[in-house]
């Protein structure tokens, strides 16, 4: 389970790169309930959304012949520099090299050796997400992957996860969790994409899922919204009600109802 309280390796932030951030944030306003607040010249004009307070994700304009409007998924290090030589010696390759964010903490960007992009956040003055798996926030990652094992093997390499095996009826899903912590500290897992109708034709990518009360009425209201509806919502015992969707500019995400844990 995703929590507030992050340990290296375990996702720390998550932004949306969209060749028009209002036109985004219209949509995820309308979605989740976000309000989003444009940064300032000095960072580009990096902006936050917001939920009850809480930023919940970061976003920007990038122009559409910069690369496609995607969400990206950041990976908490204490030392971005370390973990971007890790991400090299493992046969990845860093894509933005480490730099300093004023005094908000430092950054990289990085991909995989399939070629998956993701982020390295090292944290100082700012700046993690304020809420996860709250309703309309980040509580879940998911990497779909042409090869599960190597992945499991890069990525543990880099932030040291670890790594375990949950059957389901029809395969296995690999599920992630940072170095030393119990299941329940799983925050993501790896999909085989040759195993996945929906993913098939796709290249290998990271994608949050965000929790909302109503999966199919948040599916419903994407539509709605303009955006698209990639896998209509299904249920699974003991995990939730879940919809793969895109926004209206073709950033791919996920919702999810989960199920409470025994107790809750």
């Amino acid at each position: 389970m995703l929590t507030t309280d992050y340990k290296d390796g375990s996702p720390n932030w998550v932004d949306l790169g969209a060749p028009d951030i209002d036109g985004a944030a219209d949509f995820y306003g309308a979605l989740f309930g976000w309000d989003f607040q444009a940064g300032s010249e000095e960072v580009g004009g990096y902006g936050m959304f917001h939920l009850g307070g809480k930023t919940v994700a970061g976003g920007m304009n990038v122009p559409a012949e910069q690369g496609p409007c995607a969400w990206q998924v950041y990976f908490q290090s204490a030392d971005t520099d370390a973990t971007a030589a890790a991400v090299t010696k493992a046969g990845g390759t860093v894509t933005f090299e480490p730099m300093s964010v004023l005094d908000f903490g430092r950054m990289a960007i990085c991909a995989d050796p399939a070629g998956v992009r993701f982020g390295v956040w090292q944290p100082r003055t700012n700046t993690v997400l304020g809420a996860v798996t709250d309703v309309g926030a980040l509580c879940w990652t998911e990497l779909y992957t042409g090869d599960v094992a190597g992945a499991a093997e890069f990525y543990r390499a880099v932030f040291g996860w670890e790594t375990s095996a949950m059957p389901y009826e029809g395969g296995t899903y690999t599920m992630a969790k940072p170095a030393g912590t119990t299941d329940e500290a799983a925050f993501g897992g790896m999909v085989p994409i040759s195993t996945d109708p929906v993913e098939e034709a796709e290249r290998p990518y990271w994608t949050p899922y965000f929790e909302v009360a109503d999966c199919d009425a948040a599916a419903a209201k994407a539509e709605e919204a303009g955006g698209k509806v990639r896998l209509t919502p299904v249920s699974m015992e003991g995990v939730g009600r879940f919809a793969k969707l895109a926004d209206p500019f073709g950033a791919r995400f996920a919702v999810i109802a989960s199920t409470p844990a025994p107790g809750s």
